[in-house]
């Protein structure tokens, strides 16, 4: 998300919203689309998470707790670090997640390659499909894992009449349905190929990466 959008970015996804991820995940864990992401990270054993606009932290405490040996987070909204860092001492994992408040693809030079990069639903959150897969893409050594908007009539329509409503509450914040060849299109010009790709539901579909 450009930094122009940070605020009403935070607006959205503020202290309740993270609040509210984080006893959904006490209590259940992972679900839906986040669950499916996740298994297609496959065997972690040993390798590092690099997740992008993941929110508490579910799905890289998932992997970590599956074997991985650290993570990082790149987070705009500052709303989450509070519940994020409770996760975290819960599990005694404290030591091994970096988490940083920033843009990706303004900060992604300076991120070291991950084996295993994740986006949940961020993809449909940002204008430039194209740069923010390809930053991911570039750092990542062994997967690159994304959840987005399917390309339905339905969908399209769901986040028209979200971006009218923000347009009216004078909010920046937009959503996009991008088109699935552009996303596949910025992997593969940074040597990736599709492995998998899974739909959940009417809305959402998963992909898997891999070099």
């Amino acid at each position: 998300m450009p930094g122009c959008c940070a605020h009403d970015y935070e607006k959205i996804f503020g202290r309740k919203a993270a609040a509210r991820d984080a006893r959904r995940f006490r209590r259940g864990g992972l679900s839906g689309s986040a669950a499916a992401l996740a298994e297609l990270a496959g065997d972690v054993s040993g390798q590092s998470v690099l997740e992008v606009g993941g929110g508490v932290g579910a799905i890289e405490v998932t992997l970590l707790e599956a074997g991985a040996e650290r993570a990082t987070n790149v987070e705009l909204a500052a709303s989450y670090e509070e519940e994020a860092a409770g996760l975290l001492a819960e599990r005694g994992l404290e030591g091994r997640v970096d988490r940083r408040v920033s843009d990706f693809v303004a900060a992604g030079e300076t991120i070291s390659p991950h084996d295993v990069v994740v986006m949940h639903r961020v993809v449909c959150c940002y204008p430039d499909v194209d740069t923010l897969v390809g930053v991911a893409a570039g750092r990542t050594r062994r997967l690159l894992l994304l959840t987005y908007p399917r390309e339905r009539t339905v969908v399209r329509a769901a986040f028209w009449t979200l971006n009218a409503w923000q347009r009216i509450t004078g909010s920046t914040f937009r959503a996009y349905v991008h088109p699935v060849e552009r996303i596949a299109a910025a992997a593969r010009a940074h040597g990736l190929t599709l492995a998998e790709r899974r739909r959940h539901g009417v809305v959402w579909e998963s992909a898997a990466y891999s070099r």
